[in-house]
């Protein structure tokens, strides 16, 4: 059985940040016994929540991200959290196509949702969003 682990990271809202989270949450789950599909998804799913708080959460505004990584038996679970403008309708925000923005698809937590086995948003205007997301770790398979 997996045991526990958690890193916490915190750094600004530019872009650039997406990947170094990405690559940390890939790093982070290589410890356990997954998928290289079950990785990637993580990575999308990590990727789109850091996207939603820099591009949503700021917009042009600097600020800062909260990312935490964590491990405890078979759940690992990553949250991000920023301070930005918070999301008004949390249901709406979460229906495919759904976009503050018209340039963007409106993905982001379909994909977040569907990669993961659990997704919980909690959000307050001009306060920030928070998205913890967690993925159930198969048993390590028996010899």
């Amino acid at each position: 059985m997996a045991s526990k682990n958690r890193i916490k990271m915190s750094f600004p809202s530019g872009s650039e940040n997406v990947a170094i989270a990405r690559v940390t949450a890939a790093a982070f789950a290589a410890q356990l016994d997954l998928t290289l599909n079950d990785i990637e998804e993580i990575k999308v799913a990590v990727s789109e929540a850091i996207s939603n708080a820099v591009i949503h959460g700021y917009g042009d505004q600097p600020g800062e991200i909260e990312f935490t990584l964590s491990l405890d038996g078979d759940r690992l679970e990553f949250v991000v959290t920023d301070y930005g403008k918070g999301i008004a309708d949390i249901e709406q925000a979460r229906q495919p196509s759904f976009s503050t923005d018209p340039e963007r698809m409106g993905l982001g937590f379909v994909f977040m949702e569907s990669f993961m086995d659990e997704l919980a948003v909690e959000s307050a205007v001009g306060k920030g969003t928070t998205v913890r997301m967690a993925k159930r770790v198969p048993a390590a398979p028996a010899h």
